[in-house]
């Protein structure tokens, strides 16, 4: 229990504010551009051994090559101090950070039913989303830039017309936003899209002209998110996590309804201790209500988006994937 606490920590101060005087962006001066021919340059891939093949004690661990789907995850922000807006891929401590905590709990989330693909990004500097300022979006979309590259290459080198579940979390949502806009909103492409689990960052419905929010469980070719908080919380200056749209990860249904998980919240991959929560949707954000020790003494629970509904998003994507394949056969 100790280890589990540890990682929470960790997450809870990953996205610690550090004020710092960095200079002018420039391209020039980010370091090591990615090159996604090389396997070094991705955090997870199938048929080889990486955080994202982690499973709990009691499962019985799938082979990918029994796996009719793709996950492609994006992960959130560990970059929160430096001396370049963007992160360098080849930072071996970020990486080990990156493959310990998001791979492990959010990413290897989906490895019973899909292939898992995570690209290393030079994600932005956490300074990105304090402040608003030419150089903090020009980072951003230096970023994105990266993410874009990885799904083409995906695309083109691994992919081979199967279906694809996008994942993310922080700025991995913010980036997963506009790669839902410039990849699935037509009629081709939503059709091999089996779900979008894209969380943790403002999302609006305007946004698209084709891809709609998921409604009930068993929808699919649509995209869900939440930003979690305690129950009772005005959310209203915390809106950069949250947009006009809210799927709840228990329902998975858009409506205000309360529902209840006695077995949700994953504490640790291997303990089989569990917490309770209780969720429903307001103002477009969700309220948690839990009994979790660490989460019980937070308002926001941003950094905590997956880990209090791990057992229903890992139920619901095994059930997404069936719906979605029965429709096709």
């Amino acid at each position: 229990m100790k280890k589990y606490f540890f990682f929470l920590f960790i997450l809870l101060n990953s996205f610690n504010f550090y004020a710092q005087k960095l200079p002018v962006f420039k391209p020039e001066d980010q370091l090591t551009a990615p090159d996604y021919s090389n396997a070094n340059h991705w955090l997870s891939l199938p048929f080889r051994t990486d955080g994202a093949d982690v499973i709990p004690k009691n499962e019985i661990w799938i082979s990918d090559s029994l796996k009719q789907v793709d996950v492609f995850y994006i992960y959130p922000t560990l970059y929160n101090k430096g001396k370049t807006w963007c992160a360098d891929i080849a930072d071996r401590k970020l990486n080990k950070r990156l493959d310990k905590y998001p791979i492990k709990f959010q990413a290897s989330l989906f490895n019973h039913i899909g292939r898992v693909y995570t690209p290393l990004y030079r994600q932005g500097i956490v300074q990105c989303f304090k402040e608003a300022s030419v150089n903090a979006q020009m980072a951003l979309d230096f970023a994105y830039a990266d993410v874009k590259q990885a799904f083409e290459y995906y695309l083109k080198h691994y992919n081979h017309n199967r279906p694809i579940i996008i994942v993310a979390h922080s700025q991995g949502t913010y980036h997963a936003r506009q790669l839902l806009k410039d990849f699935f909103d037509t009629p081709k492409m939503k059709e091999k899209l089996v779900c979008a689990y894209i969380v943790g960052f403002s999302v609006y419905k305007e946004k698209y002209e084709i891809l709609k929010p998921c409604d009930e469980p068993l929808t699919t070719n649509c995209y869900v998110t939440w930003a979690s908080f305690k129950q009772n919380y005005n959310a209203g200056e915390d809106t950069l996590f949250y947009g006009n749209v809210c799927v709840n990860p228990i329902t998975w249904k858009l409506d205000t309804t309360k529902a209840a998980a006695n077995c949700g919240i994953l504490l640790n991959i291997n303990r089989k201790k569990r917490y309770y929560a209780e969720s429903n949707i307001h103002e477009n954000y969700l309220w948690v209500k839990t009994n979790m020790p660490v989460a019980r003494r937070k308002e926001n629970l941003h950094l905590l988006d997956f880990n209090l509904f791990w057992h229903e998003i890992k139920k619901n994507a095994a059930e997404r994937v069936s719906a979605y394949l029965l429709r096709k056969n």
